[in-house]
């Protein structure tokens, strides 16, 4: 197995008595995103913080691209683009003028800045906005030209921290789909939002960080999983025996309950989706006629709700 992108071992931060992280781990391979999720003040911005070198860490160790950050911040840095929560940005400067100076920052010149700046706004979606002064820009394309500089040096770690706030729905979607297409490209992204359905859409992991600790980790299949919480299947029928189709369909492995209603059968089960071809054939010899099946999977807010007791916007 390659050696992960991002590597987090046991990162503490105290202010006085105040454990703001206190031992966070986790790892992110190329090409995976990974969401870090927490309510207000449990330690996510600390954490993204220390990750990119903004802020020194009390204990722990972070390795960017094989790069520990403690040995040998330079080069760790170099491996990651950091798009704060804050535009970064020149009011008064082109789109292209300002990705022209941060591309000089990070030691870019001649015609491979001027590529660079023509691949990211292209990516972003503003190639025809490049010549346009940023004070003339919306707050969704500001937003977008802040991603656009933290992609000029190809880093191989993407930090993003909140970075749809307050932009408009057209921009909110160019955002989410320019940060697919990084994935799919092998970029490693780490993933911060008060938004759990770009949670949901973006990320293949998710870590939940609650009073400074990982509290819990993975796909959004295992974290439901791990409080207990089953598909819901609505089967509607047009006609037959409901009764003896919902006694077949308990015999299950899987299936935790079924109950008949107005409509047909409602079932309570572990994985849905994969039992639908056993449930389909327990309506058939019922001679139950189906009319429709909804399967309604738990999300992560009510994983969240759960292990935090709070939304995840609080």
């Amino acid at each position: 197995m390659s050696e992960p992108i991002l590597s987090v071992e046991k990162v503490s931060k105290s202010y006085g008595d105040l454990a703001a992280v206190d031992g966070v781990s986790f790892t992110i391979p190329e090409g995976e995103s990974y969401g870090l999720l927490g309510p207000n003040g449990a330690g996510k911005t600390t954490t993204i913080s220390m990750i990119c070198g903004l802020l020194k860490m009390d204990s722990g160790e972070v390795n960017v691209a094989g790069q520990s950050m403690s040995a040998h911040p330079v080069e760790a840095k170099s491996a990651i683009g950091y798009v704060p929560q804050e535009v970064a940005l020149y009011q008064d400067l082109t789109g292209r003028e300002n990705l022209r100076f941060w591309g000089k920052l990070y030691r870019l010149r001649g015609k491979e800045l001027n590529s660079r700046v023509d691949e990211v706004l292209n990516i972003v979606g503003l190639t025809d906005r490049a010549k346009d002064k940023v004070s003339q820009y919306s707050g969704g394309m500001q937003r977008r030209l802040n991603i656009a500089a933290g992609l000029l040096h190809r880093p191989r770690l993407l930090v993003l921290d909140e970075p749809t706030v307050g932009v408009d729905p057209q921009s909110r979607n160019a955002i989410l789909e320019s940060v697919e297409s990084l994935k799919a490209a092998g970029t490693a992204i780490l993933y911060t939002t008060h938004y759990m359905e770009e949670a949901e859409r973006l990320c293949d992991r998710v870590g939940i960080i609650d009073l400074g600790r990982l509290i819990a980790e993975g796909t959004r299949r295992e974290l439901v999983t791990t409080i207990g919480e089953k598909d819901r299947i609505q089967l509607t029928a047009l006609s037959g025996e409901t009764t003896i189709f919902a006694d077949l369909v308990r015999s299950i492995p899987g299936v935790a309950q079924a109950t008949v209603n107005d409509e047909g059968v409602e079932l309570l089960c572990t994985e849905g989706r994969k039992l639908l071809p056993k449930i389909l054939e327990a309506a058939d010899k019922a001679g139950v006629a189906v009319a429709s099946v909804e399967v309604l999977e738990p999300d992560l807010e009510a994983v969240f709700l759960h292990l935090t007791g709070k939304a995840l916007r609080d």
